[in-house]
């Protein structure tokens, strides 16, 4: 072969390996990114503390580039943080940090509805774009339960839905699951997500299961309903267990009452077991909603919570669905 040939045929030989080097990797699907729908953000070296700061003897602040440098790996492009404090003044400090590091998507606070001073802390949260909502539920001494009775509780969420803002439960019992209904009868536009169901499925007695499973089933049909699959991981001899039988029949049931449309990703870091195994949690997940196609999976790692709480895109990592700017 002579060299002007031999020139040509390695040119042609590198091209068509390029070509097909290209071709291959356009057939790889894109990753799917994920916005973690519960994560708590807290400094307690602050001068005043922290009420909560993860369990387990963490000493460093949950902050925002902290999880940044956990998330980012895998695939983490956003996420909403739920009030971990009482304390009323946290409000602001959370969207304070938050407004520094754009892989903040949102904050779900701590305002009672039933307390006569809502409505202006409401008027005054809900113009900063980042906050998204309230936290209610088995928590500081609430109770959902108690309060889907109270009059004054339901106008304060009146305000709440007009504002366009969503609630999380906190910490679901079968009474905070009924309560959900219940709730939903009086003020039906106000997008509700419960958070932590598949641990409370988990540990719920055989006796008590019959009921709640049928208030599940009736949840599943309210449009503003959306559940949060979170605090699924196990500890199994110390070790983060990423067995995908261990979890299949759970997310199951989840997925087969409630569907694709109302699921949505929640690691809940850093708390307890979560802080040192984000990992392993969104392992679980993936390897569950990737065996149900692609779509499903975009639905419940970014899609449904674009739906269940309306967060705006700060990143141009952040997706978005077609058409919106």
């Amino acid at each position: 072969m002579g060299e002007l040939h031999r020139r040509a045929f390695l040119g042609s030989a590198a091209g068509a390996a390029l070509a097909a080097a290209a071709r291959s990797a356009a057939a790889q699907p894109k990753p799917i990114p994920i916005i973690d729908c519960h994560i708590h953000l807290f400094d307690q070296t602050r001068p005043q503390g922290a009420p909560y700061s993860g369990g387990r003897g963490n000493t460093e602040p949950a902050l925002p580039a902290r999880y940044r440098r956990l998330g980012a790996p895998l695939g983490i492009v956003g996420a909403i943080e739920i009030e971990a404090s009482p304390w009323i003044e946290d409000n602001l400090w959370v969207l304070e940090v938050e407004e520094k590091d754009p892989i903040m998507v949102g904050a779900v606070g701590n305002l009672q509805p039933e307390k006569p001073e809502f409505k202006e802390y409401l008027d005054r949260y809900h113009k900063n774009r980042l906050f998204l909502g309230i936290r209610y539920g088995n928590l500081w001494g609430y109770n959902l339960a108690t309060q889907a009775a109270n009059p004054a509780f339901l106008e304060g969420l009146k305000l709440m839905q007009q504002a366009g803002l969503a609630m999380d439960t906190a910490n679901p019992r079968p009474d905070l699951i009924e309560a959900v209904i219940r709730v939903n009868d009086k003020v039906p536009g106000l997008r509700i997500i419960v958070d932590h169901l598949p641990s409370m499925m988990g540990r719920l007695e055989a006796n008590a299961r019959p009921a709640v499973e049928r208030n599940l089933r009736e949840l599943a049909t309210r449009p503003t309903v959306y559940i949060k699959i979170s605090e699924v991981m196990r500890v199994m001899d110390g070790k983060a267990s990423t067995d995908p039988g261990l979890y299949k029949p759970l997310l199951d049931q989840m997925f087969d009452t409630f569907g694709e449309d109302k699921l949505i990703f929640g690691s809940d870091w850093p708390n307890g077991s979560a802080v040192d195994n984000l990992p392993a949690i969104v392992q679980i997940v993936r390897d569950y909603f990737m065996a149900k196609g692609r779509e499903p999976a975009e639905k419940y790692f970014w899609k449904n919570s674009l739906a269940a709480y309306k967060w705006s895109r700060r990143d141009p990592s952040q997706p978005q669905l077609a058409g919106r700017g």
